[in-house]
């Protein structure tokens, strides 16, 4: 409760700024007092809105970067096109909502409602409240609509002296039902059991990794119109940078090669609001307003994973699954080229 007062406090102070260096038609301290009570809501929402997704965002990003730990040759180039599945858990779909929750809004025709996350389905609730004289009538955002979440893309290794490989991972915009979805990074691999022959004559590679990836994915989020203007914050985006170290251990078996990793990443995340500006920027800037604002929820993560994958060859082509898990569950298919 101390939090939120000093949250609520923090936001009066900014948008009191903000209020004598812009022109505005919100002319009473009262009205004032009500815009600031209206973003410290939209504050709130957005960080129990994209909170599941935040939780989920490290097992796409950390999953099936090793093809193998095996030691590659120098300037050998690995080419592969992957598929990956991310399988949402149903608790993290939706989540609960009081009045209580609120400064601005009260729920419409109730004290309480369960409304889908942004992984969650596209049910929406009424949110009402005053400003200007005139009422203001929010849906809440849907979510993306999908229990599970695919997507393609390529990834590059090149061999590097000492036994180290380069990788590099790319996939294009992804439009999911209510957003979109990207990832890009790049890593280092770098084989241990060449310094141990013992290993390699039992056919056992072990290797670790250090990996970053960035991740950005953004949701169709409020659309709220006031008397002073629409506040122009239907899109919300989240960016999340992601380290990650990863000890591998493989097995082979003639063509097929068992690998077993576990992973250990840290992230930190970021949020910000996107699309059209609203009519209200003429009084003053709300995106930005909201933007600086939620730098203060932006937060980091660290995490153990596990993965299994197995490996196999054919001639110079390679077909891989890997299934990472932990709180949620991740499955990884590819093909890959070796030139």
């Amino acid at each position: 409760m101390q939090k939120l007062m000093r949250k609520k406090r923090f936001l009066l102070l900014f948008v009191g700024a903000l209020f004598f260096n812009f022109k505005s038609n919100a002319q009473s301290q009262f009205e004032l007092e009500k815009i600031a009570n209206l973003l410290n809501d939209v504050i709130f929402y957005s960080d129990q809105y994209v909170l599941p997704a935040t939780d989920a965002a490290v097992y796409p990003s950390s999953s099936s970067w090793i093809n193998s730990p095996k030691e590659i040759e120098l300037w050998q180039v690995t080419l592969g096109l992957h598929g990956n599945t991310f399988f949402i858990p149903k608790s993290n779909r939706s989540f609960e909502i009081e009045n209580s929750d609120f400064n601005f809004f009260e729920i419409e025709n109730g004290t309480s409602a369960t409304v889908p996350s942004a992984l969650g389905n596209n049910d929406q609730t009424y949110l009402v409240g005053e400003l200007g004289g005139r009422q203001v009538r929010l849906k809440t955002p849907q979510g993306i609509n999908q229990e599970i979440v695919s997507y393609a893309y390529l990834q590059a290794g090149i061999g590097l002296p000492f036994g180290t490989e380069l990788i590099v991972r790319y996939s294009p915009k992804i439009k999911l039902k209510k957003g979109e979805y990207q990832i890009y990074g790049l890593g280092l691999n770098h084989n241990i059991s060449q310094y141990f022959k013992d290993l390699e004559t039992k056919n056992i590679n072990i290797s670790s990794a250090i990996i970053y990836s960035k991740e950005e994915m953004s949701f169709d989020f409020l659309n709220i119109d006031t008397a002073y203007g629409n506040l122009g914050i239907n899109q919300l985006s989240r960016f999340v940078d992601t380290f990650h170290f990863q000890l591998s251990a493989s097995k082979e078996f003639k063509n097929l090669e068992v690998i077993t990793s576990v992973i250990a990443n840290t992230s930190n995340f970021k949020y910000a609001l996107g699309g059209e500006k609203g009519k209200i920027e003429k009084a003053f800037p709300v995106q930005e307003t909201v933007n600086n604002l939620l730098k203060r929820i932006s937060e980091d993560s660290f995490n153990i994973l596990g993965q299994i994958s197995a490996r196999y060859q054919i001639k110079k082509i390679f077909l891989q699954s890997s299934f990472t898990f932990g709180k949620f569950a991740n499955i990884n298919l590819g093909v890959q080229y070796q030139f």
